[in-house]
């Protein structure tokens, strides 16, 4: 567990004396700041980083929470941002200039593929996907041109896994940088910047946020490069997170390791119930002992996440599309990580796809609810089909 994450949700950052003793940091939604004099205004100009001067940059709100956000990773500094594909799409601008080159990890998250295969492609950066699960697949696919190696382990469909420290090892003997997606595990289960990353990356809406009520992006590694991102890539695209929702990401870290272990352990229950169920064809989730990379999954993941995707025993879309449809406890949505359990159908995209996931893929997102509802939910469904 991170040291002192008691004093981390509750305190770090947290000055009371600055506004009036009030237990909870208010939302200072001020877009603008004022100084007295010029000599006060000509600082917070040439620090706007530390000292508030325009909510596009600095503001008290969000300072608070990218302190208890670098904390949680074990990094230097942290930047929240306006969304998961903001912090990814920042983190590797600050990284990449026309005619690089970039290893990916095979399959990451949607939005981050077209950022390479799209966006980049037009400014003559080129990409190699690998498998990614030992060191030696990034460095195959190393070129004079390569500057970044990209991780997102485990991805969030199949779930493949990467072999973090090696890789990052690997790259710094060759001075490349290296950005991971770690919204899977979350800080409670793996801090990629100690096994040697040097940008971690989140869709804090997910666990980080967890209720479902805000959209949010994180950053975090040393404070040279978050600098040089504020100064960058940040208060040049403007894609800055708004006080209120740094307001809600304060309060929900409050909570974060509770959610975290209540969803591991109803996740587990879940797992283990599908695993022996004939209506399942396989699933994909890192700690189960079915999964490829497995061994991986204990030695990197400190504790069991709660997303993972399973195989019905059917490709009929009549009959998946009745199982999704017979979930009660279960809604249908995108994203993941709230308190609530939800289902992400392959079928529904899969004429966008064409074909790229199994027609009978259906992801799962475990929440808050009891692990028997759950269960039983998913009992009748399948019973539904089969």
């Amino acid at each position: 567990m991170i040291d002192d994450f008691s004093f981390l949700i509750n305190q770090l950052g947290e000055d009371r004396t600055q506004y009036f003793g009030a237990v909870s940091p208010p939302i200072i939604a001020s877009s603008n700041f004022h100084y007295r004099t010029v000599a006060e205004m000509a600082k917070a100009v040439s620090d706007e980083e530390n000292i508030p001067l325009y909510t596009r940059g600095n503001n008290p709100t969000t300072d608070i929470l990218n302190k208890k956000l670098a904390a949680l990773e074990g990094t230097e500094a942290a930047m929240a941002v306006a969304s998961g594909s903001a912090a990814v799409g920042m983190a590797v601008m600050s990284v990449v200039k026309a005619g690089d080159h970039v290893v990916c990890i095979q399959n990451p998250y949607s939005w981050t593929m077209r950022l390479f295969s799209e966006y980049l492609h037009r400014f003559g950066i080129s990409v190699t996907y690998v498998s990614g699960e030992d060191a030696t697949s990034y460095l195959e696919a190393t070129k004079s041109n390569t500057t970044l190696f990209y991780l997102e382990s485990p991805n969030s469909l199949t779930f493949e896994l990467q072999d973090v420290a090696n890789i990052a090892s690997a790259a710094k003997e060759k001075g490349i940088t290296t950005v991971i997606d770690n919204s899977y595990a979350s800080p409670l289960g793996m801090q990629p910047a100690k096994m040697g990353i040097d940008l971690v990356v989140h869709a804090a809406t997910k666990y980080l946020a967890g209720h479902s009520d805000c959209v949010a992006g994180a950053i975090m590694g040393s404070k040279a490069a978050i600098s040089k991102i504020f100064y960058g890539e940040l208060m040049t695209l403007g894609a800055v997170i708004s006080p209120f929702n740094s307001w809600l990401m304060l309060r929900s870290l409050r909570t974060l390791e509770i959610r975290i272990n209540r969803v591991s352990e109803t996740t587990q229950k879940v797992v283990d119930f599908l695993a022996q169920h004939r209506g399942i064809a396989k699933i994909h989730y890192p700690h189960h002992h079915s999964h490829p990379h497995y061994e991986l999954a204990k030695k990197d993941l400190k504790i069991p996440m709660g997303l993972f995707s399973i195989e019905l025993a059917t490709e009929d879309p009549e009959k998946i599309t009745k199982f999704c449809e017979s979930l009660r406890h279960f809604l249908m949505a995108v994203s993941w990580g709230g308190y609530e359990s939800l289902i992400w159908p392959a079928l529904a995209y899969y004429e966008i796809r064409k074909g790229g996931l199994p027609v009978n893929l259906i992801r799962v997102s475990i929440g808050l609810e009891s692990a028997d509802d759950l269960i039983h939910d998913l009992d009748q469904a399948l019973m539904n089909i089969s």
